[in-house]
C-alpha cells in the first residue's frame, strides 16, 4: 500500500465532501462580505489620494451619493463572487472555512452559472436559510443552479476538474 500524506486534518476528514450547514456558510459570508468593504474603502481612498496629487491646494474628499455606493457595493460583491467561485470554486471566506461551491457532479462551477449564482445570492441573500430545512443542506440559489456548497480542505481546484470529484452526500 501507498503512504500518502493527507491535505485534510485528521479532524476534518469525516466532513471532507459533505454538505456545508447555515453557520458555516454565514460565517464565510461575512468574511467575504468584509473583503468586499475593505475594497471599496481602499478604492475610495486611492481615488482621493489621486484627487488629492492633482490637486493639493483645491482637494475635497470625492462626493458619492448613496444610490452611486450601493449600486457600486453590490456590483463588486457580484464581481468576487463569480470570479472566486468559477476560478477556484472558493471565495476567501470560504477557503478560511473549508468549503467550496461544485456543480452537481462535483466538479467546478463554469463562469455562466457562477455569475447566475452570484447575481441571485446579492439580490436574494434570504434564500441561504433554505439549507436550514433542506435535506441537502442546499440554498434556494443551489436548488435552482444545481450547486451545491460543501466541506473541501483540499488546497486547490487543478485545471477547474477538481482533485477529484466531490460529489455532495445527501
Amino acid at each position: 500500500m501507498e503512504n500518502t500524506i493527507s491535505t485534510v486534518p485528521r479532524e476534518a476528514r469525516p466532513y471532507q465532501g459533505e454538505p456545508a450547514g447555515l453557520v458555516t456558510r454565514l460565517i464565510a459570508g461575512t468574511v467575504d462580505a468584509l473583503c468586499v468593504a475593505a475594497a471599496l474603502i481602499a478604492a475610495y481612498a486611492g481615488t482621493n489620494i489621486v484627487l488629492f496629487m492633482m490637486n493639493p491646494r483645491g482637494f475635497a474628499f470625492a462626493e458619492t451619493s448613496i444610490f452611486t455606493s450601493v449600486t457600486t457595493a453590490l456590483v463588486v460583491c457580484v464581481v468576487y463572487l463569480a470570479a472566486a467561485w468559477s476560478i477556484t470554486g472558493r471565495t476567501y471566506g470560504d477557503h478560511l472555512m473549508g468549503l467550496r461551491v461544485v456543480n452537481g457532479r462535483g466538479r467546478r462551477v463554469r463562469a455562466p452559472r457562477a455569475l447566475v449564482r452570484a447575481v441571485l445570492y446579492v439580490v436574494f441573500p434570504v434564500g441561504l436559510l433554505w439549507c436550514c430545512v433542506s435535506s441537502a443542506r442546499s440554498s434556494l440559489q443551489d436548488a435552482v443552479l444545481h450547486t451545491s456548497v460543501i466541506y473541501d480542505w483540499t488546497p486547490r481546484n487543478r485545471g477547474g476538474k477538481g482533485v477529484e470529484p466531490l460529489i455532495p452526500r445527501g
